[in-house]
């Protein structure tokens, strides 16, 4: 694990990478809006897919917004939390850079890797994206992968995404689309999900 999250943080638990029970949560506008995090162009999409190393089966589904009025990640059923960046109903905003990694870190260890898939959408289809993300509501138990293809399914140019309860699926499907760039994040972590991990404090600069 990156020597970042390990000093000076505030605690936050570190819990298997696996989609867990709806719940609801609505953040104040007030928390909200000082989290609100623009980070410019290119307007993109990033999906966000939690593997497994021992078996390859996909364990969790996400769906990063990169829009012109702001950027937020829809976690849908994820156990992802800092307390410096709100959420509402499965969506966490002020996703800055060092939020975005501690995101990948949060889910990778011995057992877990992370795979990046990176779109470039049109400023339209990224406010349109931010929209539905914020508008879905909260997602039960294993609906990760479903929430986000259909999330995904009523964008312009991603209409025939399959709409699956398997994360691999979907990542297959979107590996194939024009444009994507894929990366792979891994971490040695052992995999103890009693363990407390230090989280960075200052997220938003």
């Amino acid at each position: 694990m990156p020597i970042l999250y390990r000093v000076f943080g505030l605690l936050g638990l570190l819990i298997l990478s696996a989609c867990g029970a709806a719940e609801s949560k609505w953040a104040p506008d007030a928390e909200v809006a000082r989290a609100r995090y623009v980070h410019g162009a290119p307007y993109s999409l990033t999906l966000f897919t939690v593997i497994n190393n021992r078996s390859g089966k996909g364990g969790h589904s996400s769906l990063l917004v990169n829009a012109p009025s702001q950027r937020a990640i829809f976690d849908p059923a994820g156990t992802f939390y800092h307390p410096h960046l709100p959420e509402r109903n499965d969506v966490h905003f002020g996703m800055s850079d060092a939020a975005v990694q501690f995101y990948m870190d949060y889910h990778a260890r011995v057992t877990w890797h992370v795979v990046r898939q990176e779109i470039v959408v049109s400023p339209e289809v990224a406010e349109l994206a931010l929209a539905k993300i914020q508008s879905h509501g909260a997602v039960s138990k294993t609906q990760c992968a479903a929430s986000v293809s259909s999330i995904l399914q009523g964008l312009p140019g991603f209409g025939d995404v399959p709409r699956t309860m398997s994360p691999k699926k979907l990542m297959f499907w979107f590996a194939e689309q024009p444009g994507v760039i894929e990366s792979k994040f891994y971490d040695d972590s052992p995999d103890d999900n009693g363990r407390l991990v230090q989280a960075p404090p200052l997220l938003l600069n």
